[in-house]
């Protein structure tokens, strides 16, 4: 066996037989240093951190440092609690790295500690982004497992004696193109909506069912933060400011935190016990601007005792796309399903919502086949 083949075997044997096929292979040069390994793509997510295994010049440690900054390359694409499984080999000039600082030489210092968290949160974000429209395999086999042939003795259901439909089903077909993915991207194109939820689109190689609300959820996010980080955050002035009466701890905390709102888009200002919106960001359109705020003031209280910025406008930010998102039960038409999916081909970490729920779930053809014994 080739010595990466070995890795992978042994990494199966350790990690699961399913961990090479979600994950995304880092490596990584930088100024006399590299990095090399696999990180598992987000929505493979664990319940502890004891699948992350890192290693330094061929040394196994605990390193509060790495571990650190593994967190840190994850960021917003895990849910709170979960952790990513990942196997990472460090390898930096022996100089630069002293490892008799713990007992049991678990931990190491760096003389260089920025550079040293720096490559390895870019190698890792680089090889998420190159894999970021792909979630996790085991989707597929689940979702299968979940379909039963159905027999009936005289009639299908749905079905009058006649042979048609007795009763229309909810479902929406959407395209009679004949093949609708030949001349769109690796999402395919959009064949139908089912319950004014789900997107059916065909691939070249099978189809997708896509999460039409946590697809846009996460569009919506990665779009206000670039915004957010180009300072181009575009409002939308509200031609009757709007009045929410909410309890007075929570609009205490809105208003406490107004400046931070304002960067996103929102402005508000008390108005006697409630709250008054005049500006709402231009992404998130027509919602429920109470029920908003309230989940706005919950968020911050979550974060109260950060002292990190950056996590709180985070926060609210994820907040926010998750309210001004295409909801689920909307009625879309073709072409606003294919901008749906073009949006997620152009989009970092669109395999996953804000929440680290999948997106999407793919099934090949010859998945298709085999529910009906063709295979």
């Amino acid at each position: 066996l080739d010595e990466k083949k070995a890795l992978q075997e042994r990494l199966e044997a350790i990690l699961g037989s399913s961990f090479i096929q979600n994950a995304a292979e880092v490596k990584a040069v930088r100024e006399g240093m590299s990095v090399q390994g696999y990180a598992c793509l987000p929505t493979a997510h664990r319940a502890t951190s004891r699948d992350q295994h890192l290693f330094v010049n061929g040394r196994p440690v605990r390193d509060k440092l790495l571990l650190g900054a593994v967190r840190g390359a994850y960021g917003d694409y895990l849910p709170r609690g979960r952790y990513p499984a990942v196997i990472l080999f460090l390898n930096v000039p022996m100089c630069e790295v002293d490892v008799n600082v713990h007992p049991t030489k678990a931990e190491v210092r760096f003389s260089d500690a920025a550079r040293v968290r720096g490559l390895v949160v870019v190698a890792i974000r680089e090889a998420l982004n190159g894999a970021s429209q792909f979630t996790t395999s085991t989707l597929a086999p689940t979702a299968l497992e979940s379909f039963q042939p159905l027999v009936h003795a005289k009639s299908s259901a749905g079905f009058s004696d006649s042979g048609f439909l007795s009763e229309a089903p909810p479902f929406v077909r959407v395209s009679e193109t004949e093949n609708p993915a030949i001349s769109f991207g690796r999402l395919g194109g959009a064949v139908a909506q089912v319950h004014e939820t789900f997107i059916i689109s065909q691939t070249p190689d099978g189809l997708l069912i896509v999460d039409q609300h946590a697809a846009h959820e996460r569009i919506v996010y990665e779009q206000m933060k670039k915004d957010l980080k180009e300072g181009d955050m575009k409002r939308q002035i509200l031609l009757i400011p709007e009045v929410v009466e909410m309890d007075e701890a929570a609009a205490s905390c809105l208003l406490d935190h107004a400046q931070e709102l304002e960067q996103l888009g929102l402005v508000v200002e008390a108005f006697g016990g409630a709250v008054l919106v005049r500006e709402i960001p231009a992404l998130l359109g027509q919602m429920e601007m109470k029920e908003l705020l309230v989940d706005l003031a919950q968020e911050l209280v979550a974060y109260e005792k950060s002292s990190a910025l950056e996590d709180k406008i985070l926060a609210l930010c994820a907040r926010m796309a998750c309210h001004g998102s295409v909801r689920s039960g909307r009625k879309l038409n073709v072409d606003e399903m294919n901008t749906l999916l073009r949006q997620m081909e152009e989009t970092q970490g669109s395999g996953q919502c804000n929440h680290g729920r999948p997106t999407y779930v793919e099934m090949s053809l010859s998945d298709l086949q085999k529910l009906f014994d063709r295979k």
